[in-house]
């Protein structure tokens, strides 16, 4: 059984409740039609019912009529979220009427009814930007407590089993940070190393990537790096961690021992910190085409609940595999809390 199916089995086990802002998009209910058939979790579809129901009619989903369809205009709950937007947002000057409209935008929703304990992730991003899918999920859900930043990080199976975890390595920040600061890519590492325990299973080794092993050359890119580094040691003093490295350095055994003798991580990372958003975003599709290695994400980090955005050119089957990793996101969390 691979890392997806046992994703999967551990989905179906213990269903979790997860919200699609998107509800009346194609992909989007025809991924629903297709989780609520294989039970991985209890869908919440945001949307029209009218047209919800037409469409499914329209494609013959016949599952659809097994999600929670709920009209963001006209539902039982409306004045409670707005009341809870309203609380979480009065202190940045929101009034009462700027919350009435915006408890009707399904993007808001989604999150307002994870905060109220309604649902337990969101999966968006098939019709709306990543910046339209975070925007709210960091106003209401918020970060984890010590979290700085939120990232993203892609798993990637890759056909070399020979690195990281029988060829699973987890690669952040592919996807939302341009050019984190040394702070913010210490708490990058802590979180990917926690999608890696909670997604994978795996114990993390994280390297922290450069054009420098351990010295060998000296610029202040380097030298942010080394700082990360430092940080996330201070913070985390129990995470196995070590930088700075080469993407040799950290991946290939004999690389690691010659370059950086003595480290308990180098030529054993399973999680590669990359130095930028640029470096990050190029390696993952570099390994993606070239290698012919899956990419699965980007999975988002550091939130206090799941929320993950998808590609606007997505596919169904991504939909499906972004439902069953926010599902074991959730488990993790609840585990963990």
């Amino acid at each position: 059984m691979n890392l997806l199916e046992s994703m999967t089995e551990r989905a179906k086990k213990d269903k979790q409740r997860i919200v699609l802002p998107e509800g009346t998009e194609t992909r989007t209910l025809r991924a629903a039609d297709q989780l609520l058939r294989d039970g991985i979790a209890d869908i919440i579809l945001l949307g029209n019912p009218t047209e919800i129901h037409a469409l499914a009619d329209q494609f013959k989903l016949v599952n659809i009529s097994r999600a929670q369809i709920t009209d963001p205009k006209n539902h039982v709950k409306k004045e409670t979220y707005k009341n809870l937007l309203l609380e979480l947002r009065k202190k940045k000057g929101m009034t009462p009427e700027q919350a009435a409209l915006l408890v009707e935008d399904p993007l808001y929703l989604a999150c307002l009814m994870i905060k109220n304990g309604d649902a337990d992730g969101e999966i968006a991003g098939a019709q709306n930007t990543t910046g339209d899918v975070l925007r709210p999920a960091l106003q209401i859900i918020k970060t984890l407590p010590g979290v700085k930043v939120v990232s993203g990080a892609f798993i990637m199976y890759t056909q070399t089993p020979q690195y990281g975890e029988n060829g699973i390595l987890l690669f952040a920040d592919c996807a939302v940070m341009p050019n984190p600061t040394a702070e913010e890519l210490a708490s990058i590492a802590v979180a990917s190393a926690q999608t890696m325990k909670s997604l994978v299973g795996a114990e993390p080794k994280v390297a922290m990537l450069s054009f420098s092993t351990k010295g060998s050359a000296e610029h202040e890119m380097i030298d942010k790096v080394r700082e990360a580094t430092r940080i996330a040691k201070e913070t985390s003093p129990s995470l196995l961690i070590d930088g700075e490295l080469q993407a040799d350095a950290a991946l290939v055994p004999a690389v690691g021992a010659s370059k950086a003798p003595g480290s308990l991580i180098a030529g054993k990372a399973n999680v590669l910190v990359f130095p930028t958003l640029e470096s990050g975003n190029i390696g993952y599709k570099l390994v993606q085409r070239l290698g012919n290695a899956e990419a699965v994400g980007p999975v988002l980090q550091g939130m206090a609940a799941p929320v993950n955005d998808l590609s606007r050119g997505c596919s169904v089957d991504d939909i499906y595999k972004m439902v069953v990793i926010a599902a074991n996101q959730a488990i993790g969390m609840k585990q963990d809390n």
